[in-house]
């Protein structure tokens, strides 16, 4: 049986430098829960700037960058453009639910396959 992931390891593109000069790359970000969502809702720098939702989701689920100590919304204010989309990108992958998939006959060759269901665009 699977054990049920609920934290991801990653390395960013460029890397987050410190007030020193050290590179911070390797990281751990976790699940987001129902909290990291809604919580951040009612925060003035959301509610005056709805873009800064991502810099406190971030700050939220990152719960390793490096060797710092913590990683808060001025770190995450503080990442290279790239990072951030790489992060943004993770966090999405990580906090999507999986496409649930059939298995069928391929109409072509006739081999078993795995067929996505979208139930998005089947407008169900």
């Amino acid at each position: 049986m699977q054990a049920f992931e609920t934290e991801f390891n990653f390395t960013l593109p460029r890397g987050f430098v410190d007030r020193d000069g050290t590179v911070h790359k390797e990281g751990v970000m976790r699940l987001a829960n129902a909290g990291d969502e809604i919580l951040p809702l009612r925060d003035p720098r959301v509610q005056q700037n709805p873009g800064y939702l991502t810099v406190i989701l971030l700050a939220r689920v990152i719960t390793r960058l490096g060797t710092l100590p913590t990683v808060d919304t001025n770190v995450v204010e503080r990442l290279y453009t790239m990072d951030l989309a790489y992060l943004q990108d993770l966090y999405q992958r990580v906090n999507t639910m999986e496409m649930p998939v059939y298995k069928t006959i391929c109409p072509h060759c006739g081999k078993e396959i795995e067929a996505p269901i979208n139930f998005m665009e089947a407008g169900l």
